[in-house]
């Protein structure tokens, strides 16, 4: 009789999340996704790191691409904005400059960030944009129907590689430390509450964060990215791992064999923000000074000489 557990009602369990808050971050919509698509636990943990962040949802814009990532912002109850295909982060990117107290959250997959959204990706992070960029990557599109993307794995069969994918996949750790990321982490769809943290970690993170999201495609992938094959193949990085140490960074994404989970690198530097309020403000110091000496110059003159 010890062994019996007490029974769970559907009716206290909807009080619990009720009570969390979290739900005040969710729209009306409901997800369309395939049953079992990882990015319900990408949701999920994007509704609850905001509750522990307790951000403003008239504050904080969702942008995405598109793909099957693309309708994110449809789930949120944010603003939202769903942008063109590979297009997501320039859009973001002028959200942020033109209100910079907007904390802005960037969704994508694996194709829309890495082909035609992938020259994007370099300035984004070199110019240390205050936003957080979360990439859902399956391996495959989707969203289209099941082709080959920029991570599929070589030997993977799509409708797109009938005689098996020969192409090398992309290593997007490695290019997000290249390019000068501030922030950079790796979470699996298959372990939510890790995935909570990190998300949690990533927008609290001042400067261009990004995330990857190991998250398999239900429908379009029974070979490569399931759960069967990533809850064997993740693990988490040592706890020696110096997050401040770029070059060990670069060391454990070139382990593309040890999926590892957590914080691969984390910086703080001025952001573009910065730089340009900088700018802005010397600017005007120069426009003062200017102003000052055509005035003096004039009263020298004898031209005009008032009060400023």
């Amino acid at each position: 009789m010890k062994d019996i557990r007490e029974p769970v009602y559907l009716e206290d369990t909807l009080k619990k999340i009720e009570a969390s808050g979290k739900l005040d971050y969710r729209s009306q919509a409901i997800p369309t996704w395939c049953p079992g698509c990882g990015y319900f636990s990408i949701v999920e943990g994007v509704s609850k790191a905001m509750t522990e962040l307790g951000l403003d949802q008239k504050d904080t814009v969702c942008v995405s691409g598109i793909g099957c990532a693309s309708r994110f912002p449809f789930f949120m109850n944010t603003y939202g904005f769903h942008s063109l295909h590979g297009r997501a982060l320039p859009v973001a990117a002028g959200i942020k400059v033109a209100n910079d107290k907007l904390n802005v959250i960037v969704v994508g997959g694996d194709g829309d960030a890495f082909a035609i959204g992938g020259a994007h990706i370099p300035h984004a992070a070199r110019r240390n944009i205050g936003i957080t960029y979360i990439v859902f990557d399956n391996g495959v599109y989707g969203l289209t129907k099941g082709q080959t993307s920029p991570t599929s794995v070589l030997g993977f069969r799509t409708t797109t590689t009938p005689y098996l994918n020969m192409d090398e996949p992309l290593n997007p750790l490695m290019m997000m430390l290249s390019y000068g990321a501030s922030w950079v982490a790796q979470a699996y769809a298959g372990k939510p509450h890790h995935l909570t943290e990190m998300i949690r970690q990533a927008i609290a993170h001042r400067g261009f964060s990004y995330l990857h999201v190991l998250s398999p495609c239900v429908t379009f992938d029974k070979t490569s990215m399931t759960y069967q094959n990533l809850n064997l193949a993740v693990r988490p990085l040592p706890e020696t791992h110096d997050t401040s140490d770029l070059a060990a960074a670069m060391a454990a994404a070139q382990d593309t064999k040890a999926l590892q989970l957590g914080v691969y690198y984390a910086t703080e530097r001025p952001t573009l923000s910065d730089g340009l309020n900088d700018i802005a403000q010397r600017a005007r110091c120069d426009d003062s000074r200017a102003r000052c000496r055509a005035v003096s110059q004039a009263c020298l003159a004898g031209t005009a000489c008032s009060r400023r």
